[in-house]
Formats: structure tokens, sequence, C-alpha cells
């Protein structure tokens, strides 16, 4: 078994979207099979979806940079601030008990500020979400070939990793389509 990641190759246009590409819908009712075709054109699509969500999401920056930028930085210093407050319980309640006034108008001017950035959340939120659909889109539709299914054999037995398939195995989802 290698341990060593490859990064899967850019596969060709035709093959990914033109001439040499099928697409059917999938069998809804047939979940177990959905999921398979679904994890297995993520594996071999990989590159071609990283840099499509790559371009996508740099247009969407492009159209919209003040709100990416807003939007990126308010998420960011969220997380920053649920985790700092989370790690410090016993100062948070003396700080509210002494200064109760200032704990309100904190989570005032918090709530006011959020409404107020809302608008470029909504966006960079966007521009995660969409390039994501657009794969699962992707993913869902298109049959697989001979050579997706040879090159997707490979990442199971272990003889090739890639990104995709430590993402898809961290989550628990290669295993499935493996078996």
């Amino acid at each position: 078994m290698s341990s060593k990641v490859d990064f899967a190759p850019f596969q060709p246009l035709d093959e990914f979207l033109l001439d040499l590409s099928r697409f059917q819908a999938p069998n809804f009712r047939n979940i177990d099979k959905w999921t398979n075709r679904i994890i297995n054109n993520l594996l071999y699509f990989q590159t071609n979806y990283f840099v499509m969500a790559l371009i996508i999401f740099t247009l969407i920056g492009i159209y919209h940079p003040v709100d990416m930028i807003v939007g990126c930085l308010t998420l960011a210093g969220a997380i920053t601030i649920f985790i700092t407050i989370s790690n410090m319980k016993q100062e948070l309640k003396r700080f509210k008990k002494n200064y109760p006034i200032v704990g309100v108008l904190c989570i005032i001017a918090l709530c006011y500020f959020f409404i107020y950035v809302l608008g470029s959340v909504a966006v960079f939120c966007f521009g995660i979400a969409f390039p994501l659909f657009i794969i699962l889109l992707h993913a869902s539709f298109r049959l697989r070939s001979l050579k997706n299914k040879m090159s997707n054999k490979m990442e199971y037995v272990g003889l090739k990793r890639t990104p995709m398939g430590l993402l898809l195995e961290g989550i628990g989802l290669e295993e499935q389509a493996a078996s």
C-alpha cells in the first residue's frame, strides 16, 4: 500500500463535458448505486472539479470582491470569537455578572454587525456552495467509463492515493463505494 499522495491527472474537456462524456439521470430509488456513481466520479474527475470550483469561486470573488472579503473575514472572526469565548467560560461568567449592561451591549452590537454583513456572508457562502452544487450535479449525472472504473480500482486497492481519496476516506465514504 502506497503512502505517497499523487494528484490525479486533469481529464480532457472532451471526456469531462463534451463529445466523449455521457450523461444520464441517476436512479434516485437506488441510493447505493447513485452514491457509488458520485464517489467514483469525484475520484476520477477530482482535479477537474478542484479547478472548476476555484474558477467559479474566483469569478464570484471578481464580481463581488468586497462582499467576498467581508464575508470571509466575518465568518473567520465569528469562528475565532466562538472558540475564544468557549475556552474562557469562568471569566465570561464573572464578566457577565460584574458588567451586565456591557454584556448586553456587546450582544446587540454583534447582532447588528452580523445583520449588517449578512449580505456579504451570503455571497461568500454562495461562492463555496455553488461550486459544490455544480460538482455534485456533474458527479451525479456523468456515467462512468472503463478508464474511470480502472482508475478507481487502483485507488481502492491502495496503489494510488489522491487528495479526494483521502478526503472521502476521512468522511467514511470511500469504503462504501469500494464494497
